[in-house]
């Protein structure tokens, strides 16, 4: 019988541990400058906690049982997880609270395709208890500066606003919200020029599924569509965003009012990072503001704002992995030590700990037996280790530089 891993799942090799890392180190530095602080969560959850802010569909979770009973789901997402963290364990924090992560999820292959994926690594962070324009822009600056640390080309950012792109669709019938709503998110004329609509609705879907491209024909086309005081003032806040992005740098920025995502808990504004590699377009994150996902979990019901996003390292990696950024080996040892003799075994352990004592970081292997003098050079040589020290019994040592 050949054992391999359960469907969905898959090991990672040494390289490509190597390259994952070389990700996730060059994010997590970025975070640190930026003041961000680690955070884990459980793998595992309960099935309400997963469920409360609605973020993810039911059949995507993948359901455990315990002993009592309780039903249990491998975490599909982190930030409903760190929301639940934050309010029932860090109940004096002060705010605002910045944090962020780097860790598994996992998804069920409901659609039953073959060999699909069902475990997933993304990092990202939650900036929490601070709403407005300066944490909306905290967060899109430090999205770019990720990418900039991972000299990641050829990316923008298409940003919408949910609490805008809601409201708007108040103006329609009750019964026909969901069916409009789709259309728009799935950027479909055919069902808006076929639903029951008179002119003057039908007009105002078809400039909501336009309501993308150049910030300043976005915010005028919008303008027009005859907005109460909220949603202008609403409108006012994103432009003042845009305008602040856009000052002093190239921020790559596409406005979509028109984007609306499936996770149902964004109140604010919501983004999705997208690489133009290749002529492909592919999602590398996406985020958004959760103004009232906290409040789901908080005991006495209190809702803290919130805004985060997440990267997926695994797209990350495909969309860098042909630029040869990532490393092309695992990081070879620096020394082999070799006792000469069964009387220099002692010897050789002590030398290689010295080596291992030193403030750097020194990769130090031990010969461990079996092979003769040449057969040890070329496995050196084979693994690309720097050097050979050879141990005398006595703890006498010949430094050898392999070729």
């Amino acid at each position: 019988m050949v054992y391999q891993p359960a469907a969905g799942a898959r090991d990672l090799l040494p390289l490509d541990v190597a390259q994952k890392r070389w990700i996730e180190d060059r994010l997590q530095q970025v975070f640190h400058r930026w003041g961000y602080h680690r955070i884990i969560t459980s793998t595992l959850e309960r099935m309400d906690t997963l469920m409360a802010g609605e973020a993810i569909q039911r059949q995507m979770v993948i359901e455990l049982q315990n002993g009592q009973n309780e039903e249990l789901g491998l975490r599909p997402e982190l930030t409903a997880s760190i929301a639940r963290t934050v309010v029932t364990r860090m109940a004096g924090a002060t705010y605002p609270q910045r944090l962020y992560y780097n860790a598994n999820v996992f998804r069920r292959n409901w659609e039953k395709r073959h060999n699909r994926q069902q475990e997933y690594y993304q990092a990202g962070v939650e900036l929490l208890g601070s709403g407005g324009l300066l944490a909306n822009a905290e967060v899109l600056l430090l999205v770019a500066n990720c990418l900039a640390a991972l000299d990641l080309q050829g990316w923008h950012l298409i940003l919408g606003e949910a609490g805008i792109t809601r409201s708007l669709l108040n103006a329609f019938p009750a019964n026909l919200q969901s069916k409009v709503r789709s259309a728009i998110a799935h950027l479909d004329r055919i069902t808006i020029d076929t639903l029951p609509l008179g002119d003057e609705l039908r007009e105002r879907a078809r400039i909501m599924l336009d309501l993308r491209g150049n910030s300043a024909d976005v915010l005028a086309k919008v303008s027009s569509l005859h907005l109460d005081s909220e949603q202008q003032e609403a409108v006012n806040n994103l432009k003042s965003l845009v305008d602040l992005l856009e000052s002093d740098r190239k921020f790559p920025l596409i406005l979509d009012l028109s984007l609306i995502q499936t996770i149902d808990y964004y109140t604010g504004i919501v983004f999705e990072v997208v690489s133009d590699t290749d002529g492909q377009a592919k999602v590398l994150g996406r985020g958004g503001r959760y103004d009232q996902l906290l409040g789901l979990y908080h005991p006495q019901g209190e809702n803290i704002p919130g805004i985060g996003f997440e990267l997926s390292i695994d797209d990350l990696y495909q969309t860098l992995v042909s630029t040869q950024q990532l490393p092309q080996n695992i990081p070879a040892s620096n020394w082999l030590v070799v006792p000469e003799s069964q009387t220099a075994e002692a010897a050789a352990f002590a030398y290689a700990q010295k080596l291992r004592d030193t403030p750097d970081l020194v990769r130090v292997e031990i010969d461990l037996g079996g092979r003769d003098t040449e057969a040890i050079r070329q496995y050196a040589s084979d693994r690309s280790i720097a050097q050979i020290a050879w141990i005398k019994a006595d703890g006498t040592t010949t430094i050898e530089a392999v070729g």
